[in-house]
């Protein structure tokens, strides 16, 4: 595999792959070319670093196409003009993108280069024949959090309390945080206990571990004894709280014990490598199926709860894995169905 990383236009940064056999006979106008566009960076951030992995792999398995991996930055208010960039030029037979914020910001890209097309990850658009988009079903992966949350609660990991409460910390808010994955956070506790409470924090940003540190005390302080933390760089902040105060930390997206062993105690996972890769395979055979609007979840296997790691056999007693594992068994066989509500 042959790298090049260079900078340009000063605010973001570009990754060039090649694979490798095979190559040599294919000239460079026969390559089919992909545009990956992270609307962050790759480094530290599980979701795109699983991103660029998927689409590295569709390449390496390919004998005719190349990518480039651009890198947004935070600043949101420049993610239209990067992608703005990558379609002007002409250069790309597909861009590879990721955040639910997406079908808003490529609207107007779409309009302006209709002959370009996209591939979204962890996003919703149906409808338009440039774009093929994938969604995680984000509500069942936010309610096996809470369900976990709760049996914790009512398990002797913790001190008994009469009134459970479980925490959600928020780099920022957005529709799929508010509307999705916070109703079916506290959905999944209060299957626990039906009067059970989620005290919900907003960062502000999503790299501020020393105020996520400080509302993560506020939250332990005030009853919590579980937060999960979906801030980016924020979640260093509650890791950090939560061991000084002997308390617990739930991980999403991918898996993450071993970020705290015996204080991130429970993690769901998304399998955005996988999906990616294959939908971007079969982009580069001419397969894939634009227009289609993809929702995948827990009875795909494209969602689930890390159950096959020795620190949760370790640190989570043995009552609560056995009630987790009913109820993704359940969520698996259809017993437990939770629509994504998209449409």
């Amino acid at each position: 595999m042959k790298r090049l990383v260079y900078l340009m236009a000063g605010f973001f940064v570009v990754t060039s792959t090649l694979s490798g056999g095979g190559r040599a006979e294919v000239s460079e106008a026969d390559l089919y070319s992909i545009g990956v566009f992270v609307p962050g960076v790759v480094e530290g951030s599980p979701t795109y670093e699983m991103l660029v992995a998927g689409v590295e792999q569709a390449v390496a398995e390919s004998d005719a196409a190349a990518m480039k991996v651009v890198e947004g930055g935070f600043n949101q208010a420049l993610w239209q003009q990067g992608l703005t960039s990558m379609a002007a030029g002409g250069e790309y037979d597909l861009i590879v993108t990721s955040n639910p914020e997406m079908p808003d910001i490529v609207e107007a890209v779409l309009e302006a280069f209709p002959a370009q097309r996209f591939l979204l990850m962890d996003a919703w658009y149906p409808g338009n024949p440039q774009v093929h988009s994938v969604m995680f079903n984000q509500r069942e992966q936010a309610f096996l959090s809470g369900h976990f949350a709760g049996l914790v609660g009512r398990s002797g990991m913790v001190t008994p309390r009469p009134a459970l409460r479980a925490g959600l910390l928020a780099g920022q808010e957005y529709p799929i945080m508010n509307e999705v994955i916070l109703p079916a956070y506290l959905l999944g506790l209060r299957s626990v206990d039906p009067d059970g409470q989620v005290d919900f924090r907003v960062l502000g940003n999503w790299f501020d571990a020393g105020r996520a540190a400080e509302l993560a005390n506020s939250m332990y302080a005030t009853g919590s004894h579980i937060i999960l933390t979906i801030a980016g760089g924020g979640n260093q902040g509650v890791i950090s709280s939560a061991r000084d105060r002997n308390a617990y930390v739930l991980w999403f997206d991918s898996p993450g014990l071993s970020e705290a062993p015996g204080v991130v105690i429970g993690s769901t996972y998304v399998a955005q490598d996988r999906a990616t890769y294959e939908r971007t395979l079969s982009a580069i055979r001419g397969e894939l199926a634009f227009g289609e609007a993809e929702v995948l979840g827990v009875a795909d296997g494209y969602v689930g709860f890390v159950e096959d790691d020795r620190l949760y056999e370790r640190h989570v007693e043995a009552e609560v894995r056995q009630a987790m594992s009913r109820m993704i068994e359940q969520m698996k066989n259809g017993d437990v169905y939770l629509d994504m509500s998209l449409r």
